[in-house]
C-alpha cells in the first residue's frame, strides 16, 4: 500500500511541477492541467511498471485505496480554483467554460429524448 501510495504521490507532484511550468510557459500565474498531467502520469507509469512485471497487487491496492478518497478531493478543489480564475479573468473565460456545459446539456437532452425505454 505505502509503495501505490508513493507512486500516486510521485505522478502528483510530477503533474503539479508540469502544470506550474506549462502555466509560466504561457504567461499564466496558475496550475495549468496538472491533475491532468498527474492521471497522464500515473498511467505511463502503471504500463511501464506492468511490461516490466514490477507491477504487484501491493501498487494496485495502494492506488485504488487513495483513488476513491483522494483524486476526486483533488478534482473538486482543482476545478473551484479553475472557476474562481475564469471569474476574475473576464468575460471570455466565463464563456469558454460555459458554452460546452450548455452544449453538453443539450447534446444530453437529445440523447436521452432518443432513446426510448422498452
Amino acid at each position: 500500500m505505502i509503495k501505490g501510495l508513493a507512486l500516486l504521490s510521485f505522478s502528483f507532484l510530477l503533474g503539479m511541477w508540469t502544470g506550474d511550468l506549462l502555466g509560466a510557459w504561457l504567461g499564466i500565474e496558475a496550475n495549468v492541467g496538472g491533475v491532468g498531467f498527474a492521471m497522464i502520469f500515473l498511467i505511463l507509469l502503471k504500463e511501464g511498471f506492468s511490461k516490466k512485471g514490477w507491477w504487484s497487487t501491493d501498487l494496485e491496492f495502494g492506488i485504488e485505496f487513495w483513488n476513491k478518497l483522494y483524486i476526486p478531493v483533488v478534482i473538486a478543489m482543482a476545478a473551484s480554483l479553475n472557476v474562481k480564475s475564469a471569474l476574475s479573468s473576464g468575460i471570455l473565460a466565463v464563456l469558454a467554460g460555459t458554452i460546452p456545459v450548455f452544449f453538453a446539456f443539450w447534446v444530453f437532452k437529445i440523447l436521452v429524448k432518443s432513446v426510448k425505454p422498452s
